[in-house]
Formats: C-alpha cells, sequence, structure tokens
C-alpha cells in the first residue's frame, strides 16, 4: 500500500523578484511551495495577490508548476507584491520590498481555516506579518495548524522583536540563518559561542527542531539535545536567492517522511546549495541531481 502523500500550507507572500535581469516569481513562502511540490509534497499557498496582469502572470505561473492557488485571494484595491533586487560581487541580494500590497491583506476563511487544520505542516515567516490585517490572519490559522514551520526571515524594517518572539513561541521547528541567529541570541542576552547559543534558543522556546544555516560553512541541525551537521559544498554560487526556502522545502519532504534527520539535512543542504548555482529561486531539478551534488 502505498505511503499517503505529505501536505504542507504555506502562508505569506508571492510576488515578483524584479532582477537586473528580469522578473522571477518569488517571496520565501512561495519558494518553499514551489520547491515542496517540486519534490512530491501536496502544496498549497495562502496569499493575496492584485488584480492586475502581475497577479494573473502569477496564478498562471503557479497553476503551470502545479502548486494548488485555490487558496490565493485577489484584491482589486492593493496591486501585486514586488521587489526591487539588487546583488553584490558575491551573489548576495538586497531587497526594496514594495508597501502596502495585495498580500498585506490576506484574510482568514473558512477554506484556509480548513487547509490549514488538514495539513501536516504549516509553514511561515516573519515578513507577511508586518501589516496587521495579515498578521491578524496568521495567528488565527496557527491556532488552528497541528505542525508549525516558522522560517524567520528577517527583513528590516519589517519585524521587531516582539512579533518574532511571539512567532517563535507558536513553532514547532524553526530555520534561521547564523546572522538571524545573533541577533535573537542578543534579545535573549545569551553570551554565548553560536553552538551554545542555538540550543539556548532551542530550549527557551521549546523547540522540537532548530535549524541554522550557515552559507558555504553548512548547517546544523539542533534535534533532542544532539547537534548534528551538514558541512558546506563547494559551488560556484549564481545568487542565493530562495536557496534557504529551498533548503526548508526539502527538509521538509524528508521529514515529513520519518527519514532519518542526518538525511534531511542532508538533502536540504545539498538543494539549497543547486538553487545558489542557479538564476533565482525556482529553478528546476531532480531528486537525482541533488544526490549527485550531495556526494560532493
Amino acid at each position: 500500500m502505498d505511503q499517503p502523500k505529505s501536505k504542507i500550507v504555506c502562508f505569506g507572500e508571492i510576488l515578483w523578484d524584479i532582477l537586473p535581469s528580469g522578473k522571477v516569481a518569488g517571496g520565501a513562502p512561495m519558494n518553499v511551495a514551489y520547491h515542496a511540490n517540486q519534490l512530491g509534497i501536496t502544496t498549497q499557498m495562502v496569499s493575496k495577490i492584485g488584480k492586475d496582469e502581475l497577479g494573473k502572470e502569477l496564478l498562471g505561473f503557479l497553476n503551470k508548476k502545479g502548486v494548488d492557488t485555490s487558496l490565493v485571494q485577489s484584491d482589486g484595491t492593493y496591486p501585486t507584491g514586488t521587489v526591487n533586487v539588487s546583488l553584490d560581487s558575491m551573489g548576495s541580494p538586497s531587497y526594496e520590498i514594495m508597501a502596502p500590497v495585495a498580500w498585506d491583506y490576506i484574510n482568514a476563511n473558512t477554506t484556509n481555516m480548513a487547509a490549514t487544520q488538514n495539513a501536516d505542516a504549516f509553514v511561515f515567516g516573519s515578513l507577511a506579518a508586518r501589516n496587521q490585517r495579515t498578521r491578524d490572519t496568521l495567528f488565527e490559522l496557527l491556532e488552528l495548524a497541528k505542525f508549525k514551520v516558522f522560517d524567520v526571515n528577517l527583513r528590516s524594517p519589517f519585524y521587531s522583536k516582539s512579533l518574532i518572539i511571539k512567532l517563535l513561541q507558536h513553532a514547532d521547528i524553526v530555520k534561521m540563518n547564523d546572522e538571524e541567529l545573533e541577533v535573537i541570541g542578543n534579545w535573549l542576552d545569551i553570551n554565548e559561542t553560536e553552538q551554545n547559543t542555538a540550543l539556548q534558543v532551542k530550549k527557551h522556546f521549546g523547540l522540537q527542531q532548530l535549524i541554522v544555516t550557515r552559507g558555504a560553512k553548512g548547517a546544523w541541525l539542533f534535534s533532542q539535545d544532539e547537534m548534528i551537521n551538514s558541512k558546506g559544498i563547494e559551488i560556484q554560487v549564481q545568487d542565493t536567492i530562495g536557496s534557504g526556502d529551498s533548503f526548508l522545502a526539502a527538509f521538509l519532504s524528508k521529514y515529513l517522511l520519518g527519514e532519518l534527520p542526518e538525511k534531511c539535512l542532508q538533502f536540504a543542504s545539498a538543494t539549497g546549495a543547486y538553487v545558489a548555482t542557479q538564476s533565482g529561486g525556482t529553478p528546476e531539478f531532480t531528486e537525482d541531481q541533488i544526490w549527485e551534488l550531495a556526494k560532493n
């Protein structure tokens, strides 16, 4: 008998990243939904677009890729989200995130509430909570979700200490990068090594798992009281847009199947590395390509 497919709901921004080379569909939760779907997880996206051409194009992109858009609302007042992206010499992006836009006004309704309740995982970040309307909806859905995955994704100036702490208190799994770990450690007055800071943060919020991505240095997974390390993979970086999002999608694709933590982390790290070798956050790939890269 086939194992039932895992199902996740991703909540938050869907938008166009406006790169020097042109526009690319993006938004952290949308990237997670895209890659999770690509890896065989049934995925639904809760968001909002404007009633404009950019919104139609976004829906067309997601539908073509097989991501369920039935929970994406449309707004006649606010436009579809856009972000102006500039890249430095290392391929690291800087973002100018437009506001207000449609995804600032996501509403809770019976459909997205039922989908959230029935999902194996509910994935969310902090950026979508920058506006009160979407923030209220997020906290309403968090009360219904049975397994909550928080991708911290700090985007200045759209976060506060009180908001991030509150979101961390709702989470079961948290993914953050090493810079975000330092910020959160400072908020909690933790003056320890990086590893001990992560352990303290995990303990403070009672997390099941804490993942810390470290760029070229790899990633850590803190599970129970053990730390699993995944070394960085040597690659030629094109840009790092969506790399962390694909990492999270890949991790969940294995974690929700009950794979060993080491395998989940190895697969996630290789997926994030592969996406960094490509332009934009939504390249296509196969699982075989990822495992091949993982051998490096």
